[in-house]
């Protein structure tokens, strides 16, 4: 059985997504906290959707392909190409890289271990973006040594979201219940304590139980540190709008608790993850936005 000392090594080892590559000495060369990590990040990515309203910045119709790098060194590459000053210098909005949650997620994740802090991807449900919502997001969540525990961070929420969203909570330690790991989500809605079609993406658009279950898929993924977009389709997730088999639901059920509890299960975790075709990250995957097959 893995120890929660195997279990923090596994998270501070980067994958080929997460790993700065031939910029490691870039990487080396950034500080140790997770403030001033955080920090930097932001100074790097804008926020594609609201590129406008909050930076009043209008992205060109041929950068919003940056929303769609997979690794972090190529995420790098590109603010390179722009701009090659240091990454801790804030870059002008026109120069930062395209970003939607993901994005932001991934970018300190590969930081976070590269500094061999135990970081990890989730996916989940903000309650702070809509009101009156639960907003698909993604995050990192990180082991902080000194209060031995996961912390959740998000690191998307600069100081111009903050203040247009009126955020009064602090980022880099946000609550259970302000984030709702996937997991979570699954099993309160299958309990009839919230009603599933308040959860998806932006209200009327993606919701809904089936939307849970997809979403369960890709945090298993993420906890087993194969960080895939957070809209590649393969495996065990369900078709849009589909309603879940009861046949189909012990399985979600199982995952969820899964996602909920990643410690305690983390030799289930990884051993499903491996074995079950359904939850294995192919080499190749449906990219939903663009509409095409992608190698992962």
């Amino acid at each position: 059985m893995s120890t929660k000392q195997d279990i923090l090594d596994y998270y501070r080892q980067p994958t080929a997504m997460t790993s700065a590559e031939k910029h490691t000495a870039l990487f080396n060369k950034l500080p140790n906290n997770v403030d001033e990590l955080v920090r930097i990040v932001q100074g790097l990515g804008v926020y594609s959707l609201l590129a406008r309203d909050f930076y009043e910045f209008d992205v060109p119709k041929e950068r919003e392909i940056e929303i769609h790098i997979r690794p972090a060194e190529k995420m790098i590459d590109r603010l390179l190409a722009m701009d090659k000053q240091s990454l801790t210098i804030a870059r002008p909005v026109e120069k930062r890289l395209i970003c939607l949650c993901r994005n932001f997620g991934l970018l300190l994740l590969s930081m976070l271990r590269a500094k061999n802090i135990p970081a990890r991807g989730r996916c989940g449900y903000a309650t702070y973006l809509i009101p009156g919502y639960f907003e698909t997001h993604w995050i990192c969540e990180y082991w902080d040594t000194a209060e031995d525990r996961w912390k959740l961070v998000d690191v998307q929420l600069d100081e111009i979201f903050q203040e247009k969203l009126k955020i009064d909570f602090d980022i880099l330690d946000v609550s259970r219940d302000q984030f709702i790991v996937v997991g979570d989500a699954w099993n309160i809605c299958q309990s009839g304590k919230a009603d599933s079609l308040k959860f998806g993406y932006i209200p009327g658009h993606l919701q809904g139980l089936w939307h849970i279950a997809t979403n369960l898929v890709r945090d298993i993924a993420t906890l087993n540190k194969v960080e895939t977009l957070s809209w590649d389709i393969w495996g065990a997730q369900p078709k849009r709008g589909e309603q879940i088999a009861d046949n189909c639901l012990e399985f979600f059920d199982d995952i969820a608790m899964i996602s909920s509890e990643p410690d305690k299960l983390f030799d289930k975790l990884r051993r499903i993850y491996a074995e079950d075709h359904r939850l294995t990250v192919p080499a190749r995957v449906f990219n939903s936005r663009l509409g095409i097959t992608e190698k992962i």
